[in-house]
């Protein structure tokens, strides 16, 4: 299976590394490195006063998913990145000291995506645009197998549903309380 994946990520620096892409994945890659762009989307969105079922329904997301990905499966399956094994390729961002599995930034991004969509927000669509750069962006700069890539989306999924339907269930309880 590494084999298989490490063939996937040297494919990907063989033909489709340029200077355009080694600028601009770098940066937006970074959008996400502690979650910072979905959190800023969350905030705005929580200020907004017809848009703050959105908003919560993607903190509550992010949360999940900082918990189940970062504080849990990282540490407990813990990973090597890629470039750990192959230590021929030449990194374009610093070396990601945590764990490989799964990818956080892939994990947040899709968070925030399926918990627009759960909650009703036309936003998810160009969420999922900026997710899938973001999740790319991570196996062209080789900081993570494709697998990583792969349970980040679906763990973030999975989160994102849940968030919603968290943020939801808290909303109709506050305002059943009022």
């Amino acid at each position: 299976m590494q084999g298989m994946e490490l063939a996937v990520l040297d494919w990907i620096q063989a033909h489709l590394r340029c200077g355009f892409l080694d600028a601009v994945l770098p940066v937006i890659s970074r959008t996400a490195d502690h979650g910072e762009l979905w959190i800023i989307l969350a905030l705005v969105l929580l200020l907004i006063r017809n848009q703050r079922k959105y908003g919560a329904a993607v903190a509550c997301g992010l949360v999940l998913d900082l918990v189940s990905c970062n504080l849990l499966l990282k540490p407990l399956v813990g990973r090597l990145r890629p470039f750990a094994v192959n230590t021929a390729v030449e990194l374009l961002v610093k070396a990601p000291l945590d764990a490989s599995f799964p990818s956080g930034h892939t994990a947040a991004s899709f968070a925030a995506v399926f918990a627009l969509k759960a909650a009703g927000s036309p936003l998810w669509k160009p969420a999922l645009a900026v997710a899938v750069v973001i999740a790319f962006s991570r196996l062209y700069l080789y900081v993570h197998w494709p697998s990583d890539v792969l349970a980040g989306a679906l763990l973030g999924a999975a989160v994102g549903w849940a968030g919603a339907k968290l943020a939801e269930k808290m909303l109709t309880k506050r305002k059943a309380g009022r």
